[in-house]
């Protein structure tokens, strides 16, 4: 009877070769994946510190709390006293890098409405871009509470109530009708000027107005009016300020609002930008406006995107930086960020880690620049 073979124990060879290829990688300068160690107890800036090595979505947050850090030492690197130029059509000082932030109307409805009011407060950007909704949620606001509630109320049972659901949070109707009676006058008096004195009305213009008239240091615009920081929103009319101007033409007409203007003085401030930063918070209206005044100075040298915007249907919101590149919206040589995040959680730790840890440097240059000479005429 014959013997049967000794079974090899050799492994296969195609299957060595496959398993077990041999790396062709150079680690020296590579970055170690690693996260944060709770053992050396709670600390908030180590830990956001540590997401930039913790690969995933983690990492991306920290290149964009590093892209913004080079905006703002970029920005505060020359001091507010050896800049004598100044932006013809805003009036601000010609820093060494101007700051646009353009954000969606869901973010001041929620509580990244303080954060984004904190930035201006402390003077820390250049120019906001925001939707309707961000202008008027503002100061509804300052007339009312909104209330947190739940994604899946019934939309049915709270229009019996009168309660408007945005997204899990609760605005009672009546805060319109607060906000109603709060603008009309406003409006009235905006009418008369622009028949008595010829004032050129434009969604800026009545931003700036609005944020003097709500005197309320709660607001994003009053502080944007403090401090002379223009606030764009070439679509003011699509919402509640929409609603009243709406109602105020049929009250009394013959009010104007010239968007023209605007997009002059906006791709102008971009223009004469020695640097310029974008950080935008959501996609659609803002990404593209805030995106195409840097067009006109061939690229912003710093960019960060927060969304959860995706390419697939070939949308300017879910596109990603290295489209902009090609149209000449960022520029060849920068290193863009886009951060897929819900902005509600994202920007404020972003917020902590950058602008936050330059707040006394920019509260030195704010009081500084408020002893030196205004723009002479």
């Amino acid at each position: 009877m014959a013997s049967t073979p000794k079974a090899s124990t050799d492994v296969p060879s195609i299957a060595a070769e496959a398993v077990l290829a041999k790396s062709d990688f150079d680690s020296t300068n590579a970055t170690v994946v690693k996260g944060y160690d709770f053992n050396n107890g709670i600390d908030h800036h180590a830990l956001l510190s540590s997401y930039a090595t913790c690969g995933f979505s983690a990492t991306k947050f920290g290149l964009a709390v590093q892209e913004i850090i080079r905006m703002i030492n970029k920005k505060l690197e020359v001091p507010v006293e050896d800049i004598t130029d100044f932006n013809s059509h805003t009036n601000r000082r010609l820093s060494n890098c101007t700051i646009f932030l353009g954000l969606t109307s869901n973010l001041v409805s929620c509580g990244v409405r303080e954060t984004i009011r904190y930035l201006v407060e402390h003077n820390m950007v250049d120019c906001l871009v925001v939707t309707a909704g961000g202008i008027e949620e503002d100061f509804i606001k300052c007339l009312g509470n909104s209330y947190i509630g739940a994604f899946n109320l019934s939309g049915k049972e709270l229009r019996k109530k009168g309660v408007n659901r945005v997204g899990n949070m609760l605005v009672p109707n009546d805060n319109y009708v607060k906000f109603e009676n709060w603008l009309m006058p406003i409006l009235d008096q905006m009418l008369e000027e622009q028949n008595s004195q010829g004032m050129k009305w434009t969604p800026s213009k009545v931003i700036h107005r609005l944020g003097k008239e709500i005197n309320d240091k709660s607001s994003i615009y009053y502080w944007c009016y403090q401090n002379n920081i223009p606030v764009f929103s070439p679509a003011l009319t699509d919402g509640s300020i929409g609603d009243m101007l709406y109602f105020h033409s049929h009250k009394t007409s013959g009010l104007v609002l010239d968007i023209v203007e605007d997009v002059r003085k906006m791709n102008n401030q971009a223009v004469t930008a020695k640097h310029s930063g974008m950080i935008i918070l959501g996609g659609g209206l803002v990404k593209h406006h805030v995106s195409n005044a840097n067009l006109m100075r061939n690229g912003a040298d710093f960019s960060v995107n927060v969304n959860t915007g995706q390419e697939f249907d070939g949308s300017d919101s879910g596109a990603p930086p290295d489209e902009a590149v090609s149209w000449g919206k960022i520029k060849m040589d920068a290193t863009p960020v886009k951060l897929c995040a819900d902005a509600s959680f994202a920007f404020p730790l972003i917020v902590a880690e950058t602008f936050a840890r330059y707040q006394q440097q920019f509260d030195q240059r704010l009081e500084k620049e408020k002893s030196l000479p205004k723009k002479t005429a």
